[in-house]
């Protein structure tokens, strides 16, 4: 059977075009190695910064992203990538179950954050321990916080929630950090934020929600424990370009390349999501790439 687009994914993402594909009347399939739809926000508590659904959960709203495709028709299957092909202007997409042929493909893997490994980090996932300041820094305004890495993004995070949390604790392993000179001095300018550095997160704690961190000491080997409401970690994006990796470009960090256009450098191939080089990763960019993937798809297909 040959497609008319797979779309690779399905995080808000993939979902748009899924939805969109299926208003320009292509025959779709959405291949997803995971249950339940919605990608990274299943892993959020609550999403306030989605227009129009304020405190909706990452489960629910990814739910109604589902439910939306559904309604359309969108056919999905919950299958494994191991492996992608270009024959001349089809594609092959071959998983841990058959093969499925398509005239189209859109790549909407998105990307996952790296974790610190550590007691605790999982069992707190969104019940305090958050990878995104700006999606979720406002629920702890007032309180204490800790921001755990040396990049740029750690130190833009910690900015960020300094503006409404009551102390922000920034930790990072080394003496110096990576982010940019700029961040730095303005981090250090800031009188709540508190720098915690040679040390390194052994266990966050806490009942119901994050109640406080152990940090050890790598220079002296003490330990001691931080009182904090959050814990936000900042060491990372990975994106997920496993299947991927032989076909398209990429750039430095991993990711693909591609513009608002979503196009890649292989015809009939396209770029959607946190999984593409761009500016920012939320849940509302991701579905905005969905729909331009599928209206490049749709030039494509008509010969443009």
């Amino acid at each position: 059977m040959l497609y008319d687009v797979i779309i690779l994914g399905s995080g808000p993402a993939g979902l748009s075009a899924a939805v969109y594909a299926q208003r320009a009347c292509f025959h779709t399939l959405v291949i997803d190695e995971k249950p339940f739809s919605g990608g990274q926000i299943l892993d959020t508590y609550e999403v306030d910064n989605y227009p129009g659904l304020p405190g909706i959960s990452g489960f629910e709203l990814g739910q109604k992203f589902r439910a939306h495709a559904d309604s359309l028709g969108a056919e999905f299957v919950n299958e494994k990538v191991k492996e992608i092909r270009v024959r001349g202007d089809k594609k092959l997409v071959v998983t841990d179950k058959t093969e499925y042929e398509t005239r189209a493909l859109i790549l909407a893997t998105g990307a996952r954050h790296r974790k610190l490994a550590v007691a605790g980090e999982e069992k707190f996932m969104g019940m305090g321990v958050s990878y995104c300041a700006t999606c979720d820094g406002a629920f702890f305004r007032g309180k204490h916080v800790a921001v755990v890495g040396g990049g740029d993004v750690a130190l833009e995070d910690a900015l960020f929630l300094a503006r409404s949390c009551e102390k922000v604790y920034l930790i990072h392993r080394r003496e110096m950090f990576r982010g940019a000179g700029i961040l730095q001095e303005r981090v250090k300018e800031t009188e709540n934020i508190e720098l915690v550095l040679n040390s390194i997160v052994q266990e966050i704690r806490g009942e119901e929600q994050v109640s406080s961190v152990l940090l050890r000491n790598n220079v002296d080997e003490t330990e001691h424990e931080i009182a904090v409401q959050g814990v936000f970690i900042a060491v990372g994006i990975q994106p997920n370009t496993i299947a991927a990796e032989a076909i398209v470009a990429q750039d430095e960090q991993g990711y693909i390349i591609a513009g608002e256009d979503a196009k890649t450098n292989i015809p009939g191939i396209f770029a959607a999501g946190d999984v593409r080089t761009k500016q920012l990763r939320q849940v509302i960019t991701a579905a905005a790439d969905g729909a331009n993937a599928v209206a490049s798809v749709e030039r494509y297909l008509s010969g443009e």
